[in-house]
């Protein structure tokens, strides 16, 4: 995974809800664009409406042809693994090979574990469990998995992904043990709020848990970052603080330049070369402002990115 890759999140909510028939047109209009994957996020429960994510990007695989399709990230310790196996392989099936495999912890809104009895405390452990199980479901045929959350005996997970032995697997978090999460079980680290010098750092840990000797080197990186083009940064800056702290009903004041590109295109692109230092392969970039201006600055950031 040397080569940068681009992709875009669809169902982000801080700059309001778009519906499913939208989504499929903004599909198409960021294949047209060249992006190379979209994502698409998930929550049980938000603070405002969202999508349930697989429903989403089956349509979305019906709307485009070409471009890899996501979870950005799926809160896999919500859900049993052989539903997710089941659901992953459905969509490997019908985008024909294109899907990716995001999946993260959640529980910064802990109603939506409360709702389906799943103690936050346990989350780590239900995936670490559920990522083991995945693979089981998807490398034999019967399999059998027993865990301390999840058990099934003789199971026949039909039919497979597309992608064998399955789709890449890119592991979200901050954390120490989300990094060796990621190491031990994914294909990819996927972060998300970092800093360049702090992006740097965790990728090495995260590489550092890689379970087969010498595939440190083939590991891939992603990140999530936000960004708002403007003619000037205070400009930029404003519309960003005014998305995410919607969208995550926190203040992002002090943090957005910390975390964010923002400012100029020439001011974007500096802060973009900082993380592809950092040892950034792949970015999927969320554009901080309204829907009516999202799709000119996906435009531009991809012609900084891919330019």
């Amino acid at each position: 995974m040397s080569e940068l890759t681009v992709g875009t999140t669809l169902g982000s909510f801080g700059a309001g809800f778009l519906d499913g028939p939208v989504l499929c047109e903004w599909a198409q209009r960021i294949e047209q664009i060249g992006f190379d994957t979209l994502w698409y996020r998930d929550h049980l429960l938000w603070h405002s409406p969202v999508l349930e994510p697989f429903t989403m990007l089956g349509a979305l695989a019906a709307s485009t042809h070409r471009i890899q399709l996501g979870t950005g990230v799926l809160l896999l310790p919500l859900r049993h693994p052989v539903h997710v196996a089941k659901a992953v392989s459905t969509l490997d099936r019908i985008a024909g090979g294109r899907t990716i495999l995001g999946v993260g912890l959640g529980g910064e809104f802990s109603p939506e574990f409360t709702a389906v009895n799943v103690p936050t405390k346990e989350r780590g452990e239900r995936a670490n469990e559920s990522l083991a199980a995945l693979k089981t479901l998807w490398g034999e045929s019967p399999s059998t998995f027993n865990g301390r959350f999840f058990s099934f005996i003789d199971v026949t997970m039909e039919p497979r992904p597309v992608q064998l032995p399955h789709p890449p697997i890119w592991v979200g978090g901050r954390s120490d043990a989300a990094l060796r999460r990621a190491g031990r079980f994914g294909d990819a680290w996927f972060g998300y709020f970092e800093d360049p010098e702090g992006y740097a750092r965790k990728l090495s840990v995260a590489r550092s848990h890689v379970v087969e000797p010498g595939s440190g080197s083939d590991f891939g990186a992603g990140l999530v970052l936000y960004f708002c083009i403007d003619r000037t940064a205070d400009a930029a800056r404003a519309q960003a603080i005014a998305y995410l702290s919607a969208e995550y009903q926190q203040p992002f004041d002090r943090i957005a330049d910390r975390y964010c590109a923002l400012g100029t295109a020439q001011q974007c692109a500096g802060k973009i070369q900082e993380f592809i230092d950092a040892g950034v392969q792949h970015f999927n970039v969320v554009p901080a402002c309204a829907p009516s201006a999202a799709m000119a600055q996906l435009d531009e950031i991809h012609s900084i990115l891919k330019h």
